[in-house]
C-alpha cells in the first residue's frame, strides 16, 4: 500500500499545473456528462416510465463540449470525433425543444 501512496505522490509531484487543472476540467466534465443520466432516471422513476428531462440535453451540452475541450488538450482524435458528433446531435434536439416551445407560446393566444 505504501508503495502505491509513493507512486501516486510521485505522480502527482510531476504534474504542472497546466496538467493538474486540466485533470480537473476533465473530471468535472465527466461528472457533468454522468449527471444527465442521473436526471434520466430520476425522472424516469418519478414518471414510471422512460422519460429524457430537457436538462439531460443540457448536461450534456455542458458536458460534451467541456470533454470535447480535454479530448483536444489531450490530442485524441476518436475522442474528438465522438464528443464532435454528439454536440451537433445535442443541440439538434435543444433546438427542437426550443422551437416547440416557440411554437407553442405562439398559438396559446389564438
Amino acid at each position: 500500500m505504501a508503495s502505491l501512496i509513493d507512486g501516486l505522490q510521485a505522480w502527482y509531484d510531476a504534474l504542472s499545473g497546466q496538467e493538474l487543472a486540466w485533470i480537473i476540467i476533465g473530471f468535472v466534465a465527466q461528472f457533468m456528462f454522468m449527471m444527465r443520466f442521473v436526471m434520466q432516471w430520476i425522472y424516469s422513476e418519478r414518471a414510471r416510465r422512460s422519460i429524457v428531462p430537457e436538462v439531460f440535453w443540457y448536461f450534456s451540452i455542458l458536458g460534451g463540449a467541456m470533454l470535447l475541450a480535454y479530448a483536444i488538450h489531450r490530442a485524441d482524435p476518436v475522442f474528438i470525433a465522438g464528443q464532435s458528433l454528439g454536440l451537433l446531435i445535442y443541440s439538434r434536439n435543444i433546438y427542437f425543444i426550443w422551437r416547440e416551445k416557440k411554437d407553442g407560446a405562439g398559438s396559446s393566444g389564438d
